[in-house]
């Protein structure tokens, strides 16, 4: 019964401004969204929130790749930004990706680190053996 498919746009953000609910485009240049089976990475898409009583809402349109883990990219890119050429530990692993692997499975970084030795630095099967 309801839809905007015949309305006019400007009118339709009148009435959406009227019930209190504010829409915004974002400038995103990359959206990741991490899943148990791989992430979906969308490069230069669509980002829209919505905001209505309180609640935000985020909708992505794009065209996503599915990699097996996208966090490894984002670790290395904060790595690039220290150019300081350590990762701050000598086992080879990122203290960036211990520190996620601790905060998700809500573990110690010693534990962390150690299921990450073991997993040979693989976030998702160190996460998923903690929890």
């Amino acid at each position: 019964m309801f839809g905007g498919g015949g309305m006019n746009p400007r009118k339709m953000k009148q009435m959406m401004k009227q019930m209190g609910i504010d829409v915004e485009e974002l400038d995103a240049e990359r959206v990741v969204v991490e899943t148990a089976d791989g992430d979906l990475v969308f490069e230069n898409p669509q980002v829209t929130r919505m905001d209505a009583q309180g609640q935000q809402t985020y909708q992505i349109v794009g065209d996503p790749d599915e990699v097996a883990d996208a966090g490894a990219g984002g670790a290395s890119a904060v790595e690039a930004a220290d150019d300081d050429g350590s990762d701050g530990s000598d086992d080879g692993i990122p203290d960036e990706d211990v520190a996620l692997v601790a905060e998700r499975a809500g573990v110690p970084e010693s534990t962390a680190r150690e299921t990450l030795e073991a997993h040979d630095g693989d976030l998702a099967g160190a996460i998923a053996e903690l929890e």
